[in-house]
């Protein structure tokens, strides 16, 4: 139980931080101190967890779902965040998809550029990583089913 509790934390940390304190502080209606302790470590706020309606809450604000990624991690889930940033709509096709696809792929291997610069990559440039393969992904996704329909 130990384990889960700390993974929870350290994505509710990620979570407050991700928003700002004091932005969180404005969005939950709770002080620094109160939002600290929901991700302490230390063993007298062990069993202290952020309420799930001030998770939602900044959640909306956050530029990632943190915590409820960590809750759908511990249950064996996975979690599907879209999160695409397209520069224009899609006029569909698969001229579209082909642009779409080459464009995302310069996104994926710029992160990988700026991650491995100093020969490290940190949790957090791996998180970029991870969020910009799995956008990579859905586009080569939408790719397939628009070459089913056309082949169709």
């Amino acid at each position: 139980m130990a384990g889960i509790g700390s993974y929870l934390k350290k994505h509710t940390e990620a979570l407050v931080k991700d928003v700002g304190i004091e932005p969180a502080c404005a969005v939950t209606g709770k002080s620094k101190a109160t939002l600290g302790r929901y991700y302490s470590d230390n063993p007298e706020h062990a069993d202290r967890f952020m309420p799930i309606d001030a998770v939602v809450r900044l959640e909306k604000e956050a530029s990632f779902p943190f915590v409820t990624t960590a809750l759908a991690e511990l249950q064996g889930g996975v979690l599907a965040f879209e999160d695409r940033r397209q520069n224009a709509p899609s006029t569909g096709g698969i001229n579209a998809d082909v642009i779409a696809l080459s464009q995302r792929f310069a996104m994926l291997m710029s992160e990988y550029q700026q991650s491995i610069e100093d020969g490290i990559i940190t949790v957090n440039e791996a998180k970029r990583l991870l969020r910009e393969t799995s956008l990579l992904q859905r586009v080569l996704i939408d790719m397939k089913l628009h070459l089913e329909e056309e082949s169709a």
